[in-house]
This record gives structure tokens, C-alpha cells and sequence, in this order.
């Protein structure tokens, strides 16, 4: 079943088509990977999904509802978190307030915020740094925190905008790990912009692939990269060995 669906979404400014007549279906309960190279339109892309942009073209439904044209506030409401690219905690705030907040899109109770935060906390390996503020974090925390305020919003779908870009390899690993079994505990369905092919192999059950902001590809990992398409776009001759 087909939990996200886009049919022909198109974004302009002005005389730029930076999303052009993008058509996709993630399903519910996989993992599914958009990559290409820079300015091919993958963050507008997730902007348009998020409700930060509005479309010129085209159709998003989310969960059987049409969602193009809706609130962000209304969409992550529907079950829909993302992450942003530039990391965005409240840097004021403790790792744990950071989180509580993430929990109340769903919840009225500031004490029972702060209580449901530890679950997310743990996931991420976040719980002994709680009482630290965010601004203290480094990198890999702080882009930890912000998959954990997202997973605290309970949602059905996280969108994960480059949330590899500047870990070690084993970080990434790490990351890849605490993905790999919230979906495989608890059924969540993840859209990832990534760029570490390391993470999208290990974790992609399809791989849909953007140039120009147009579709070039979409299949799985494997298949994917052996295209002569993506690999003269994006991966490079050295990546077929």
C-alpha cells in the first residue's frame, strides 16, 4: 500500500523548474532513498511534500488524503516529521526540552512530554547528554537530536534531509543502525536525501534518482547505480569498479 504518492509535481521560480512533473510512490513500511547532485531539486522537493512550498503543478497525497496545499503544522499533524538539512534544535534549551517539544505535536501534558521524550532519547543514544544544552552538541549529536525531536512527533513517515552529510563512516553506521530498527520495530516508513551511498545501499529498498529536477531512475539500490544515467550525472565512472 502506498503510504506517500506524488503524480507530476512541478515547482517554478520564475523562469527555474526546480521539481519538473515529479511522479513517485513510497510504500508503507519501506525505506526509500532520493539522490542526485546538487540544485537537482531533492530539498524543494521535500519542502513541497512538508508544506514549506506550495506547488505549481501537480498532485501530493499522504495516507490516502491530498495534502499539497496544506499547513505544515496540519500535515505533520496527519503523521508526516521531517528533518532539515541545517540542523535546527532550540539552542537554548536542554537536549531533553528539545525533544519534549517534538512529543507535544501530540501531547497536552508538559510532564508527560518530558516522560515520553526518554523513549526517542534512548533510540538516538541521547538520554545521558538530556540535560545538556543544545548548543553544546556536537555534529553527530546535534543531527541525532534533531531525527529525535522528528521521531518524537510519532509519525508515520520521517522525511531524513541529508542527516549522513559530515559523520565518519562510523557514525553513519551508527545512524544506519538505530534507522534499520525503528522500522523494523515499529513499521516506520522513511524518505531519505542522502548522498553517503554507504547509508542508501545498506538501508534503501528503492532509490529514486533527480537531475535537473526531473526523474532519471527509481528502482532498487543495485539496479540504480549500475544505470548509465545516474552514473553519468551523479556517481561517476568509478562507481561501476
Amino acid at each position: 500500500m502506498s503510504l506517500l504518492e506524488l503524480d507530476g509535481v512541478t515547482k517554478r521560480f520564475r523562469g527555474l523548474v526546480a521539481v519538473d512533473n515529479v511522479s513517485l510512490r513510497v510504500e508503507a513500511g519501506s525505506i526509500f532513498a532520493i539522490i542526485g547532485p546538487n540544485g537537482a531539486g531533492k530539498t524543494t522537493l521535500f519542502n513541497l511534500i512538508a508544506g514549506t512550498m506550495p506547488c505549481d503543478g501537480g498532485r501530493i497525497a499522504f495516507d490516502g488524503a491530498r495534502i499539497d496545499g496544506s499547513r505544515p503544522d496540519v500535515i505533520c499533524s496527519r503523521g508526516l516529521a521531517r528533518t532539515f538539512q541545517i540542523v535546527r534544535p532550540f539552542p537554548a534549551l536542554s537536549v531533553h526540552e528539545n525533544v519534549a517539544i517534538g512529543v507535544m505535536a501530540r501531547e497536552t501534558s508538559v510532564s508527560r512530554a518530558f516522560v515520553r521524550a526518554e523513549e526517542p532519547l534512548r533510540a538516538f543514544d541521547l538520554w545521558d547528554r538530556r540535560d545538556q544544552k543544545a548548543s553544546s552538541l556536537t555534529l553527530p549529536d546535534r543531527k541525532r537530536l534533531e531525527m529525535a525531536r522528528a521521531i518524537a512527533t510519532r509519525p508515520k513517515m520521517l522525511l531524513l534531509d541529508e542527516t549522513m552529510a559530515g559523520l565518519r563512516p562510523p557514525e553513519v553506521d551508527r545512524v544506519v543502525a538505530t534507522l534499520r530498527a525503528l522500522k523494523d520495530g515499529t513499521g516506520l516508513t522513511i524518505v531519505m536525501i542522502e548522498h553517503v551511498m554507504r547509508a542508501v545501499t545498506a538501508l534503501a529498498d528503492r532509490v529514486h534518482v533527480l537531475n535537473h529536477g526531473a526523474t532519471i531512475a527509481e528502482g532498487p539500490p543495485v539496479e540504480v547505480m549500475r544505470d548509465r544515467r545516474v552514473v553519468a550525472s551523479y556517481l561517476g565512472e568509478e562507481a561501476l569498479g
